[in-house]
C-alpha cells in the first residue's frame, strides 16, 4: 500500500496548490479582467458585503479556476468547488447551497453543463438568497422557501453560448472573457513555476 505522499492524486493536488498563484501580483496575464474583478471586490468590501456573482469564459487553461481561488483568498472566504456535470439533480444543488457557510465563494466549473431545470432553481438563490423546494406532486404540492447564507457564485465556462440568457443575466458582478496567453505571458508563467 502506498503512502499518501506517493498517491498520484495527492501529488497532483499538492503540485496544483504549489503552482497556483496566491496573490494578484503573481497572476500572469488577463490584465483588464484582473483589474475589473479587483475593483468589484474592493467595492464590495467597502460596502461591507460580498461581490456580486461573476462569470468567466474562455478556452481551457487560461486561468478561470485560479481567478476563483484568488477571489476567495482576497475575501478571506472559503472556496467550495464543483462542476456543472457533477450537479445532476435538484437534490444535489440543494445540498450544495444549503451547506454553504456565510460568505463562501461557490465555484461552478463548466457551468454550461448544468441542466436547464437546475439553472432555474439557481435564479432565486442568486437574486434573493433563497431556494424554492417543491414538496409533493400535483394539486397537493407546495413550495417551501429555504433561506440561504450569503455567497458569491463564480461560474466558469468554455462555452458561453450554451448558457441561457436568463442565467447569464444573473451575474451582476460581470461577465469576463479570458483570452489565450501571449508568448510573454507563457514565458512568465514558466519562469515563475520553475522558481517554486
Amino acid at each position: 500500500m502506498s503512502s499518501p505522499s506517493e498517491n498520484p492524486l495527492v501529488l497532483a493536488a499538492s503540485l496544483d496548490a504549489a503552482l497556483r498563484p496566491t496573490d494578484w501580483s503573481d497572476y500572469v496575464g488577463q490584465q483588464q479582467v484582473k483589474a475589473n474583478v479587483r475593483i468589484a471586490i474592493d467595492a464590495a468590501k467597502k460596502r461591507g458585503g460580498l461581490p456580486e456573482h461573476i462569470l468567466f469564459y474562455g478556452p481551457p487553461g487560461v486561468g478561470k479556476t485560479t481567478l476563483a481561488h484568488l477571489i476567495a483568498l482576497t475575501l478571506g472566504a472559503q472556496l467550495k468547488s464543483t462542476s456543472g456535470v457533477a450537479v445532476e439533480r435538484a437534490a444535489d444543488l440543494a445540498a450544495i447551497l444549503t451547506n454553504l457557510e456565510p460568505g463562501t465563494v461557490l465555484f461552478i466549473d463548466e457551468i454550461h453543463r448544468l441542466p436547464r431545470k437546475l439553472e432555474e432553481l439557481l435564479y432565486p438563490a442568486l437574486e434573493s438568497g433563497h431556494l424554492d423546494i417543491v414538496l409533493g406532486k400535483g394539486p397537493s404540492a407546495r413550495t417551501v422557501e429555504l433561506a440561504l447564507p450569503p455567497f458569491t457564485l463564480v461560474g466558469a465556462t468554455t462555452r458561453i453560448a450554451d448558457l441561457s440568457g436568463p442565467l447569464r443575466s444573473r451575474f451582476g458582478g460581470g461577465t469576463y472573457q479570458l483570452d489565450f496567453y501571449t508568448d510573454e505571458d507563457l514565458r512568465d508563467i514558466i519562469r515563475r513555476s520553475a522558481l517554486l
